[in-house]
């Protein structure tokens, strides 16, 4: 197994581009079109900061969670930090390789209202194959924030550097999420397959003895049976059901629980077990917060 090699700070960033100059220590600006960057094939890394990047090649295909990503005419993608990535197949560069990479240590935006919502930005943690595709207009809106920024780091650093700085990240992040609905809306025929898919797995898992022999379904366990990563389900199913991830599964939950309360004679603990919980009083507590009412109750009164 290969060593993971993890670059901590923006500065170590720096040092792997060749006559880079540092102009802040925890944010920077890269125009990809200056570097053809070839990193070892297999090569494993993290990073300790957040990156968004757009790029319309990259010599190294890159595999970030399981999926591998080959940068796309027009895609975006968005790294948290201590996210796995593997750089593989090495492929011959082109001349017109562009883009930008905007990369930001966590202490820049810490004590901000971009650091306390940061974690609300959930496209950090989706998958590489759920890369937010842009179009032109959308490109152009994101590319002059960045010169915004890159601007901003060509001034000498003063009090207000910071406050500029990180109003502008969180202006593009605030676009990233309004172009990612955007992308849910017109993938919609995919997304309802998709859902149908959803529906499957909870239906039959909820049905079978994995569910009293196994436990609750997890959000990521439901993601890992169609592929996606459990923020990008998670946020697909907030978009088009109303539910996120772990609402979804309570709903289908409780609708087994109320067809075992009305069509059997098992006792609440015996029902309560059945269903994957470990302690009957959780279930109960949870049938009364979805329904209003406890699941004796539901039985005497239907």
């Amino acid at each position: 197994m290969s060593n993971i090699h993890h670059i901590e700070t923006i500065i170590e960033m720096y040092k792997m581009l060749p006559k880079a100059e540092v102009k802040h220590p925890l944010v920077a600006v890269v125009d990809f079109s200056k570097y053809q960057e070839q990193i070892n094939s297999g090569m494993k890394m993290t990073l300790g900061f957040y990156s968004v990047m757009f790029k319309n090649f990259c010599i190294n295909k890159m595999k970030y969670g399981q999926q591998t990503y080959d940068f796309q005419e027009g895609s975006l993608i968005c790294m948290a930090p201590r996210q796995l990535i593997t750089m593989d197949e090495p492929t011959e560069p082109i001349i017109d390789a562009t883009g930008w990479g905007l990369f930001f240590h966590p202490d820049l935006i810490r004590g901000t209202s971009l650091g306390k919502s940061i974690k609300e930005y959930s496209f950090f943690s989706y998958e590489t194959n759920e890369a937010l595709h842009l179009s032109e207009k959308e490109k152009n809106v994101l590319a002059d924030i960045i010169q915004k920024i890159n601007a901003e780091l060509q001034e000498n650093i003063d009090k207000h550097s910071q406050t500029l700085i990180v109003s502008n990240i969180e202006l593009l992040l605030n676009y990233c999420t309004r172009y990612y609905e955007r992308q849910f809306i017109t993938r919609k025929h995919v997304n309802n397959d998709l859902l149908t898919k959803v529906e499957a797995v909870l239906l039959n898992y909820m049905q079978s003895t994995e569910l009293s022999e196994k436990g609750l379904p997890t959000v990521k366990y439901l993601a890992d049976q169609v592929n996606l990563s459990p923020n990008y389900l998670s946020d697909l199913l907030k978009k088009e059901t109303g539910m996120n991830a772990q609402e979804r599964i309570h709903y289908y939950l409780i609708e087994e629980a109320k067809d075992l309360l009305l069509n059997s004679n098992l006792s609440i603990s015996e029902l309560a077990y059945k269903l994957g919980f470990t302690y009957p009083q959780y279930f109960s507590r949870l049938f009364k917060a979805k329904t209003g009412i406890l699941p004796l109750e539901y039985r005497h009164k239907n």
